[in-house]
């Protein structure tokens, strides 16, 4: 069993706390059924959140989930000029036999911009 890392992101409508929770599930639920993995899986996350989303831990989202056993750790994103607001992203370390070339990356909505080169 290989370690691995999935990446994925999520842009919000809006900053609020029950929006992100939706959000955040359904990138979590994505990043989870595509790579077929449970929250067994897991070894760690990490969330990061633009500088203007306030209202929230990404993390709880998770909790929510039923990630309970798996450390969950949030930190503020750069405030780059011009860079895509209110978005949240997650850095997911797992373990899995798949090869690093069949990871899916997973990036919903807008935020499927950011890395055309991994997006699933």
């Amino acid at each position: 069993m290989a370690v691995r890392a999935v990446r994925g992101a999520v842009q919000l409508e809006r900053d609020e706390a029950g929006h992100m929770d939706e959000q955040v599930s359904e990138l979590l639920t994505a990043v989870l059924e595509r790579n077929g993995l449970t929250a067994d899986d897991l070894i760690s996350i990490w969330f990061t959140a633009t500088p203007d989303l306030r209202s929230d831990f990404p993390a709880a989202a998770a909790r929510k989930l039923g990630i309970i056993d798996v450390p969950l750790i949030c930190a503020q994103e750069l405030d780059i000029v011009g860079a895509m607001p209110r978005v949240v992203r997650v850095l997911a370390h797992v373990e899995t036999d798949l090869p690093k070339s069949r990871i899916a990356h997973v990036y919903l909505g807008a935020a499927g911009a950011l890395r055309k080169d991994i997006a699933q």
